[in-house]
């Protein structure tokens, strides 16, 4: 049995980037798969997302926004559980029961939506804190909780909490504190626990690529350590178990810094195992679960985004989309684990959720008449669509040719006939409020004048045109006037705009010459002021500070080299430089 824990920073990109859900779960090749970090809300929930044929999916987001203003949906884990069927199962894959969030106040394997009436009971150990604490821990979509019989399995999103944030390393310490009460309450009724997932803790200075002398002193890492068996705890670090001494085994690393590729990562996904084994109910001398289940623990590095053969950011490799995740999958192949009772899929389920099996119809939509496909598409077809203001605009010698086209459609009938032409919203042959494509070149005409004929102004040469100017002097009248006659008419105005449009042609060419002059000029002088670091004298890439604080906003000049240790000289040299600061002129220092 294979257990892979994986944060795929964000489920549609790795979706997208394997080409299904199906072809993203395959390649992992596992029987339960946990996902961090999927970035989905509750309404994101489709079949495309999260159901796949051959899996059972589980999935807890979050549901409220954050401190920091971010909309639900930025954290997000689901747990994916190959099965050959979610009905009557013996596989221990399959889980008997499953619980989104760890406080029992989210909704349990009762079913996404309980009843009103229901009042969730706080998780055993947790009585301690308020219901309102719990929710405001457990509200962020970072803890599913599956049961398979034999193991209780937690997929962990631990939150992240810079050093100056104190609000955040609060949110940090009561999530872990919180869980790990859960913890000992299910070792102490005897339950096995496996937990993987993303802790966003990286225990020891081996785990790290910068670790300082003072780096294990970290509050979050010691609480880590002190969970180990090591060190008097309950848990094993089953990577650690396996590979005590490895070095350089990181499983996430900086995106903005390129660090994949000198290596230069941390290890913050963790695969952690709790409990006896499973050959007799007596605990016996060096025998755990880890030691008598778990066949092997490693990173599959070869889900990192970088490759051996991509081109270096310094020679050009920084314009190179890499596709994939900032982190890597973690896995353990576990073995003797016996059949469990027949059971079926917990109602947790995807499967049972209404926006993937189908969802409520209104009483409003039962009655409401819809257009059939084959309607729509008959309509359009039947009108097409007005040009936009924008478009005569932008393209106007297309639309003077076609008013003067049915201008002379019209002469030949001798008769006022104009094409009506419906917008796509709502189209409605002959109706009054219509507007045609040659009403935007003639003026109305009353019913009870017909003797006299004006042009409307033409916005697409921003000259007032008037009969004064296009007509031949002794012009009859309307009743009199001669197909020969039209065609003048139309003719002159058609040159007329035409002049107009040529010299706004040569006006707006001009002006494009002159901004792409003066935007080389300001290139030129960029690319001048661009400092050459001093490690390898090479152009420097320029950085904005995003960081709250007095510095916000100003820009400042780093080594374009990927980031990687201070022994390899290849790597950043480590080279800052603050912009230069205009000032306005007239003003004081």
């Amino acid at each position: 049995m294979k257990i892979v824990t994986y944060n795929v920073n964000g489920l549609r990109p790795r979706i997208q980037q394997y080409g299904s859900l199906l072809k993203l779960l395959d390649s992992l090749d596992a029987d339960i798969i946990c996902f961090q970090e999927t970035k989905l809300s509750r309404h994101d929930l489709r079949a495309n997302l999260v159901r796949a044929d051959g899996y059972e999916s589980f999935f807890s987001c979050c549901t409220r926004t954050s401190d920091r203003g971010r909309s639900a949906g930025y954290s997000g884990v689901a747990t994916f559980c190959r099965v050959k069927s979610a009905f009557l199962s013996n596989e221990v894959a399959l889980p008997i029961s499953a619980e989104e969030g760890f406080t029992g106040l989210l909704t349990t394997s009762k079913g996404y939506e309980p009843r009103k009436e229901e009042c969730p009971s706080i998780a055993e150990g947790l009585e301690c804190f308020s219901r309102d604490e719990l929710l405001k821990v457990d509200s962020e979509g970072r803890c599913l909780i599956t049961d398979h019989g034999h193991f209780v399995l937690f997929n962990l999103y631990g939150p992240r909490a810079v050093q100056d944030d104190s609000e955040r390393i609060q949110f940090k310490l009561s999530f872990f504190k919180m869980l790990e009460r859960r913890w000992e309450c299910l070792l102490h009724q005897g339950r096995r626990i496996i937990i993987v997932g993303d802790f966003n803790i990286a225990p020891a200075a081996i785990d790290r690529c910068d670790a300082e002398p003072d780096f294990e002193k970290n509050g979050f890492r010691r609480w880590f350590r002190s969970l180990l068996v090591q060190n008097g705890g309950r848990l094993l670090d089953i990577f650690r178990a396996k590979h005590p001494d490895r070095k350089g085994a990181y499983t996430c690393w900086s995106q903005s810094t390129g660090a994949e590729e000198f290596n230069y990562g941390s290890r913050i996904d963790h695969i952690l195992s709790a409990g006896s084994c499973l050959h007799g109910e007596e605990i016996q001398e060096g025998h755990d679960f880890v030691t008598c289940h778990v066949a092997e623990c490693d990173i599959l590095i070869q889900f990192q985004r970088w490759k051996p053969g991509n081109t270096p950011r310094w020679k050009g490799g920084r314009s190179i989309k890499l596709e994939g995740s900032d982190h890597v999958p973690v896995y353990t192949s576990l073995v003797e684990i016996p059949e469990v009772l027949q059971h079926s899929t917990p109602p947790l389920s995807t499967r049972y959720h209404p926006q993937v099996f189908g969802s409520q119809q209104t009483l409003v939509s039962m009655f409401t008449r819809r257009q059939t496909t084959e309607q729509v598409i008959s309509e359009e077809s039947e009108s097409p669509q007005i040009p936009s203001q924008k478009e005569f605009i932008s393209t106007p010698e297309k639309y003077h040719s076609i008013a003067s086209q049915i201008t002379m459609l019209g002469s030949q009938s001798n008769s006022n006939f104009l094409p009506c032409i419906a917008t796509k919203k709502k189209a409605r042959l002959g109706q009054g409020s219509q507007l045609t494509l040659n009403s935007f070149f003639q003026k109305r005409i009353h019913k009870s004048e017909t003797s006299s004929s004006s042009f409307a102004d033409s916005k697409l040469c921003q000259t007032d045109i008037s009969y004064s100017r296009i007509e031949p002097k002794g012009v009859p009248s309307a009743d009199d006037e001669s197909v020969t006659s039209m065609e003048c008419r139309s003719n002159a105005i058609a040159n007329n705009q035409h002049e107009c449009q040529l010299d706004a042609c040569n006006s707006d060419k001009e002006k494009r010459e002159v901004a792409l002059q003066e935007w080389q000029r300001i290139h030129q002088l960029m690319q001048n002021s661009v400092p050459l670091c001093k490690g390898h004298q090479e152009p420097c890439v320029p950085r904005v500070v995003k960081k709250a604080g007095p510095n916000l906003g100003r820009r400042f000049y780093v080594c374009a080299r990927a980031e990687g240790p201070s022994s390899n000289p290849e790597a950043n040299c480590g080279y800052f430089k603050w912009a230069a600061v205009l000032k306005s002129k007239g003003k004081g220092k």
